[in-house]
């Protein structure tokens, strides 16, 4: 096998050889044939030199050309390879992931011009850089309102932490407990919430406040005194969706039997199967009943959350670091993306601000050099400026070459689509119903210029929200999307309004254009004409 290797190696070294060979003989050739042809014309001793000349220059020609080309290449792969292929850290854990999200969003800060959501952003970025710091894990207690969540608390630590009574409602603002268990090296910091699915208008405060701290937690306990209704069902869903580890407690077990509690305990499992963990869903007792005693005080039975208090250590212990990082990655991606929202509006406003001056500008150019037919888009449709400028919005950089590309990409579409011929007619149409055919004629190339440009202008902002790619169905789909957009009865008339205010208004007041005036409303044109008469 080797031997054939070696025989197939010779063979293609001798062939290279004797082509290049041929090649350097071909080329001798040549320059002997124009050396006799020069003696001819030139002295003998000055055909040397001039052969030497034409060869250097022939050489510095084709090095400049290749070198042209290759730096023409390799700068629009570059360009090419920086807008689509942004760089990518691959973080070392959770926290360098965390720190990651909070660097990404200090540059999305940079960029807001909004100065009140940009110091909004700061507190919360504040906030979430001081829990990267932090030393104890966050235990949220969350519930309904008088299901036993302070006295759950309470027995937890072994004192009176609160206000305890059965009226719902009692816990009003979330307050924070501090809690030691053995051998865990963190400290815990229970939160009691307010109740949630309370009436009133401060109950649904209370509850906003509630699920604020519930997203904020590292692990929830979620308190219960029967079998969960439909509300509390939809919260512990949304919950375990957040990627939230959730532990579910059956409080009050004191007042019902061994058998009622197990039932309770079956159906809870049940409904929360692929959310929680079986294990995770516990009975206790956090305030039983005092049992009366004849002729002494009536004896308090203590609380019973041991089987709480080992699944909570075990828990800690196993998955504490985990729930922590998990966490504060979870705050940090939740708060840029809020700002990647801030941002991306603000981007939007400002794109749209330029397509508009540029579909009045396209307009406007149509209209000074009419074209010989509407399907000639030229910089009516697109505009190679406006592409670059929407992508600077959009913190891109494009060459003109690849902007010319995208601007001839887009016309092609709405060309091939149908969009030029169906909005010509589609504003021919709306234009009809308030202006003489005349008018019409005169403006509708300037007009439909304006309203193409904004379809392609649209399109444009998709496919750089969209961190330039024009999604599963192409430019076509964004394209006809966009026209369909448009052509909404809502979005046609507000367009016809400002086209006829900036196109069609300026024409009929320049007398070179010998447009006639706006049709008035019968009523008033008789009357016009009368008073014209009694002069």
């Amino acid at each position: 096998m080797n031997r054939k290797k070696l025989l197939l190696f010779i063979c293609g070294a001798i062939t290279v050889l004797l082509f290049f060979g041929a090649l350097i003989g071909a080329f001798l050739r040549l320059i002997n044939e124009l050396r006799y042809s020069l003696e001819y014309f030139l002295p003998y001793w000055i055909v040397n030199p001039v052969l030497l000349l034409l060869a250097g220059l022939l050489i510095a020609l084709l090095l400049q050309a290749d070198w042209s080309k290759w730096k023409g290449y390799l700068k629009k792969l570059t360009n090419k390879s920086n807008e689509t292929q942004p760089k990518k850290f691959t973080p070392l854990s959770r926290h360098h992931a965390a720190k990651q999200s909070l660097e990404s969003l200090d540059q999305i800060l940079k960029r807001l011009n909004d100065t009140v959501a940009a110091e909004g952003l700061k507190q919360e970025r504040k906030r979430v850089e001081n829990e990267l710091a932090r030393g104890d894990l966050v235990v949220v207690v969350f519930g309904t309102g008088s299901s036993g969540k302070t006295s759950l608390i309470r027995a937890l630590l072994n004192e009176i932490v609160g206000i305890v009574g059965a009226n719902m409602g009692s816990t009003k603002t979330s307050k924070s407990y501090r809690l030691r268990l053995k051998s865990l090296e963190r400290g815990l910091q229970l939160i009691d919430t307010p109740g949630i699915l309370e009436a009133g208008q401060f109950g649904l405060k209370r509850e906003k406040e509630a699920r604020l701290q519930a997203s904020k937690a590292d692990l929830m306990i979620v308190v219960v005194d029967s079998d969960l209704r439909s509300a509390e069902l939809d919260a512990i869903n949304s919950l375990a969706n957040l990627g939230k580890r959730l532990l579910l407690v059956l409080n009050k077990c004191d007042l019902r039997g061994e058998d009622e509690e197990r039932k309770l305990l079956t159906l809870l499992r049940g409904h929360c199967r692929g959310l929680l963990n079986p294990e995770d869903i516990i009975s206790c007792c956090a305030s039983p009943q005092s049992v009366p005693i004849p002729g002494q005080k009536p004896w308090q039975p203590p609380a019973e959350v041991g089987k709480l208090l080992r699944r909570l250590a075990k828990v800690l212990h196993e998955d504490g670091e985990e729930l922590l990082a998990d966490n504060i990655l979870l705050q940090c991606s939740n708060l840029g993306e809020k700002g990647r929202v801030l941002l991306d509006s603000q981007r939007r406003t400002l794109a749209k601000k330029c397509i508009d001056r540029y579909s009045w500008i396209s307009s406007g150019v149509i209209i000074a050099t009419p074209l010989p037919g509407i399907d000639l888009l030229g910089t009516a449709a697109v505009n190679a400026q406006m592409v670059i400028e929407i992508a600077r919005i959009y913190g891109v950089r494009l060459t003109k070459e690849r902007a010319q590309e995208l601007t001839v990409s887009a016309g092609r579409t709405l060309a091939g689509l149908g969009v030029v011929k169906g909005g010509v007619a589609l504003l021919s149409s709306a234009l009809s119903l308030t202006l003489p055919t005349y008018v019409v004629g005169k403006s509708i190339q300037g007009i439909a210029a304006a309203w193409l440009t904004r379809i392609a202008g649209a399109s444009f902002i998709t496919y750089f929200q969209q961190d330039q790619d024009w999604g599963d169905g192409g430019i076509q789909e964004v394209v006809q999307h966009h026209y369909n957009l448009g052509k909404r009865e809502s979005s046609l008339k507000k367009f016809m309004e400002l086209a006829i205010r900036r196109i069609v208004e300026p024409l009929q007041k320049d007398p070179r254009r010998q447009l006639p005036p706006r049709p008035r409303p019968q009523g008033e044109a008789e009357a016009s004409g009368h008073e014209h008469q009694e002069q």
